[in-house]
């Protein structure tokens, strides 16, 4: 390892030559209080920045095992950690002077959700463990990366950044890179890596939070609910385009029939709506927070930052928001449950198409949620296929149920609580055909919750009820096993793109993403570019299902990180963990999938 007084020697041996000469700072320099690597340097001052890493000393960094000693606070102290680099560096960008990305200092940007990413990890001394043979690719990169690793790297702090290497045209100004390096960038990581430096109450209650919005999801299957709603909760965001709460909202409160009381670990007795297992239905008139709540509750799958409003809005962490997804492909998937007896005589057991309608793609949706192990599914009428959801007493007169291929949902409902245990939270406003199978029923007026379960159930019994099959739900049995894709295996240079979250793209196979609402950072999307190269060259070999792969894929997560992914040391600075459940939803919109 060199010193920085050696890479101060090096800047001024480079200063005023050709930009290519900054590849001659590759390497790793002791700065005595942290080490520093540069681990790419960009081809020139427009192209992408650099990438860079600083790895601070377990007992340097000083923070107490008790803020990383589970999965959640680890993650939780390093988004904590990212935030506070991130707002440290903002105010160092872009004051070297130059071309191009001159001067750029950058960090993953957080938003409201706490997310594991790959640019910042505390190491938390567990010994790694062996892989199948298929892995030890990964593991090798795991070992350089600075992942778990040992005992004796206990609290030890990686943050990976990017920085814009500054350059006159095209000639290397070494001198604002230098200011960059010696000057702004450790005070930057003195004030936000350093325990001793930081601001401890706030760390401690990001931590705290973390505990009790865990014990919360830990307590759902016990109290035998899929979702909680604290009082007090802010649910509407401040616009389309922001997450952050809107001003003046209507605070959340519970109707006294649904409300649960929890003693959490930190904050101490919190009360709020808990949301029963079974089929609950949120109903009421247009624009009064329908799909408000629904759009709270499949965030709920993720932890949020202190004043976020949603901190207590916890659900089920496996919830599917389902939908129907027009033009979307499907390979394989039986969709029998829902669709059977098709004119053109096509097998809907292993049904493949290239272009899905709305009731196919939305029964494809369900039983991949299944598939992906999903206890909950969300379901808002505004985005679903109409047909897949209702079948009106007059329709079912009209056409006889031999000329309908299509089981609607609403006769499938029930039976895949009994059968499978899993619940449906159900958003509509124009038929109150579900009034005869929902176990509760919710009325949203103005953002206030009513239970008016008892109203419905009554006025329900002058109607008549959807009748359709009440057959157990049949068991989900997983035969789809991935082939290889040999030519793809053969490309050396397998090209990754992603734009924003609705899209990604893999040698030159696009993936639609647009419609996984549930996906909330561009890393997350990032992450599956990366996710699915890997399972693609690695895991799909015609044996492993998709659900074993989804299994290897969580275990290698859990223990190595994103950072598994990367065959070689340069690892991505700008990943997000995304869920099990997105990631089995990417590879089933993958073209090139074949069984």
């Amino acid at each position: 390892m060199q010193t920085a007084i050696e890479l101060r020697n090096k800047l001024k041996s480079i200063d005023h030559r050709g930009y290519p000469a900054y590849k001659e700072l590759r390497g790793q320099y002791d700065f005595k209080d942290y080490v520093l690597s540069i681990d790419h340097v960009q081809g020139d001052p427009f192209a992408a920045p650099s990438r860079l890493s600083v790895r601070v000393k377990g007992e340097k960094a000083g923070f107490p095992p008790a803020f990383y000693d589970t999965h959640a606070k680890r993650v939780t102290l390093q988004d904590h950690l990212t935030r506070l680099f991130g707002r440290e560096v903002s105010g160092g960008s872009f004051q070297a002077k130059g071309s191009g990305k001159s001067g750029l200092l950058s960090v993953s940007r957080c938003g409201q959700q706490v997310l594991e990413r790959t640019a910042l990890r505390v190491n938390t001394g567990s010994t790694a463990k062996g892989h199948a043979a298929q892995d030890s690719a990964a593991r090798t990169n795991a070992a350089q990366s600075g992942t778990n690793q040992s005992n004796a790297d206990r609290g030890d702090i990686i943050l990976r950044f990017e920085a814009g290497f500054p350059a006159n045209g095209r000639t290397i100004n070494a001198r604002e890179l230098e200011k960059m390096l010696f000057d702004i960038l450790p005070e930057c990581v003195r004030r936000s890596l350093y325990y001793a430096r930081i601001d401890k109450n706030k760390l401690k209650q990001a931590i705290c939070l973390c505990e009790d919005q865990e014990f919360i999801r830990e307590k759902l299957p016990e109290l035998s609910l899929c979702a909680f709603i604290a009082d007090g909760a802010i649910l509407p965001r401040e616009s389309g385009i922001s997450e952050k709460p809107m001003k003046g909202a209507v605070p959340f409160k519970t109707p006294d029939t649904l409300k649960v009381t929890l003693d959490l670990p930190n904050r101490g007795s919190v009360s709020g709506m808990g949301i029963p297992k079974g089929v609950t239905l949120f109903v009421g008139g247009g624009y009064h927070g329908k799909s408000t709540i629904l759009q709270a509750l499949q965030n709920g799958v993720y932890n949020h930052i202190y004043g976020d409003g949603r901190e207590f809005v916890i659900t089920d962490r496996t919830a599917v928001k389902l939908r129907a997804e027009d033009g979307r492909s499907i390979a394989n998937v039986d969709i029998s449950p829902f669709i059977k007896n098709l004119p053109s005589k096509r097998d809907t057991a292993h049904f493949s198409t290239e272009d899905a309608s709305g009731s196919t793609s939305q029964a494809a949706n369900l039983m991949e949620g299944v598939e992906a192990g999903s206890s909950l599914f969300l379901i808002d009428e505004d985005t679903s296929a109409t047909n897949f959801m209702i079948r009106d007493q007059l329709m079912q007169e009209v056409i006889s149920a031999g000329e309908e291929p299509i089981t609607p949902f609403i006769c499938r409902v029930n039976s895949l609580y009994r059968d499978l245990d899993i619940s449906s939270i159900i958003v509509a406003g124009s038929s109150g055909a579900y009034f005869h199978v929902a176990d509760t029923v919710i009325q949203m007026k103005e953002y206030v919750t009513c239970d008016i379960t008892k109203k419905a159930k009554e006025a329900a019994m002058g109607y008549p009820a959807v009748s359709g099959e009440e057959d157990r739900f049949p068991d989900y049995v997983d035969k789809r096993c991935p082939q290889p894709d040999m030519g793809l295996r053969k490309d050396d240079r397998i090209k990754i793109k992603t734009m924003g979250t609705s899209e990604l793209m893999l040698s030159k196979e696009n993936v639609e993403l647009r419609y996984l609402e549930q996906l909330k950072d561009q890393e997350q999307s990032a992450a599956l570019a990366w996710i699915l190269k890997f399972a693609e060259l690695k895991m799909m070999d015609g044996r492993k299902n998709l659900k074993q792969m989804s299994e290897l894929l969580e275990k290698q997560l859990d223990r190595d990180g994103l950072e598994s992914l990367f065959e070689r040391g340069d690892i991505s600075s700008s990943l997000a963990r995304p869920r099990k459940q997105e990631i089995l939803a990417c590879i089933n919109r993958y073209r090139r999938l074949r069984f």
